[in-house]
């Protein structure tokens, strides 16, 4: 797997509406893009900083995996996204091969017109991982 950067950071909030002003006003970033990403329960906004993005993720379903992490006491950082460019699914082949535990068996549909996939946290130091690539 060749990881190029890192792509964003997943920040979970209660709420991107409240939580915006703080990113822009206070911080000077500006949110170029809010979607809803229907199939995961979250409504996104993106910030950008430098060549790595902020990604903000607000639950719009209790189901959604952002809420049941902050149901849990989560809040802030949910997951860093890591851009690789061999392609999403060559890299959980390879991710599969060395015992890494996956969360997403094919890569999915994300925000930004990405295909994704995510990485448990159990096998990954603690630490969600995302895998991405533009939608080709």
């Amino acid at each position: 797997m060749k990881i190029s950067r890192i792509d964003h950071l997943g920040i979970a909030v209660q709420s991107i509406e409240e939580v915006l002003p703080y990113y822009e006003n206070v911080l000077g970033l500006k949110c170029y893009a809010i979607e809803e990403v229907a199939d995961q329960k979250v409504k996104t906004a993106f910030l950008k900083v430098g060549e790595v993005k902020l990604e903000l993720l607000e639950p719009t379903s209790p189901e959604s995996a952002v809420a049941k992490f902050m149901e849990k006491g989560g809040r802030g950082v949910h997951h860093v996204a890591f851009a690789v460019e061999d392609g999403v699914a060559n890299a959980l082949a390879e991710c599969t091969e060395k015992g890494v535990r996956l969360i997403d068996q094919q890569p999915r549909p994300g925000a930004e017109h990405m295909n994704i996939a995510f990485l448990h946290p159990k096998t990954t130091a603690g630490v969600l991982t995302e895998l991405c690539e533009p939608m080709k």
